[in-house]
């Protein structure tokens, strides 16, 4: 196995990056800037300079990796294009160019509430929605999947049991980003989380299980 992981140097893909290194998976990260991001990420990944709305750069740039994780995603700001461009955009070259290579899985950090329109981070140029239609587009693409969708992320760990659910289930709810690294890179070993879409939140009162058996336990 050989991870490619896009939007490496955001808060949740870093952390899948330093996940992946802790089990002992060579990586490959998708950057755009060598210098700052051979600060953020470990010194034992490999970096490649690229984009995922410069299609061009995708194919060279995956190269030999098998699987892939996604955690991009359009920065706050006031471009009303970021959402559609990086969300939807960018998921549908990377997904495009994956098919290509054959890739064995396409691991998506996507987020809770895809699917209610009328949820308020949609008045975010419509965060939410351009997010979902990437979700559809992986899920048609034919490559076995898993979308991750988190509740509100967090920076800080905690000692939280995962709550995880199928899709449309949750509405409410947060979970350190760490525990999203770590249930997206369970997903890559195992079989029970392939063409699933998950919702995870962590909860204090929620037991602790075996991520076998939490995506087990998704249909």
């Amino acid at each position: 196995m050989k991870a490619f992981v896009a939007g490496a140097t955001g808060e949740t893909g870093r952390r899948i990056v330093l996940e992946l290194v802790q089990r002992q998976i060579p990586v490959r990260a998708l950057v755009r800037e060598l210098e700052s991001a051979r600060s953020i990420l470990p010194a034992e990944v490999e970096l490649v300079v690229g984009d995922v709305l410069k299609p061009e750069t995708l194919s060279n740039a995956i190269a030999d990796c098998t699987v892939v994780l996604s955690a991009t995603g359009a920065r706050p700001g006031f471009d009303p294009t970021g959402p559609y461009r990086v969300d939807f955009e960018g998921t549908k070259n990377l997904v495009n160019v994956a098919k290509g290579k054959g890739i064995e899985q396409f691991v998506m950090v996507s987020s809770l509430c895809t699917s209610q329109f009328f949820h308020p981070l949609n008045l975010f140029f419509l965060i939410l929605v351009w997010k979902k239609q990437a979700e559809e587009y992986l899920q048609a693409s034919g490559i076995p999947y898993t979308i991750v969708r988190p509740g509100g992320l967090k920076n800080e760990d905690n000692a939280d049991g995962i709550v995880m659910s199928g899709a449309d289930t949750l509405s409410e709810g947060s979970i350190p980003r760490t525990k999203v690294a770590q249930v997206c890179v369970e997903a890559l070993f195992l079989p029970s989380s392939r063409n699933k879409i998950v919702e995870i939140v962590a909860k204090s009162e929620a037991l602790s299980q075996p991520y076998e058996q939490l995506f087990a336990g998704v249909s």
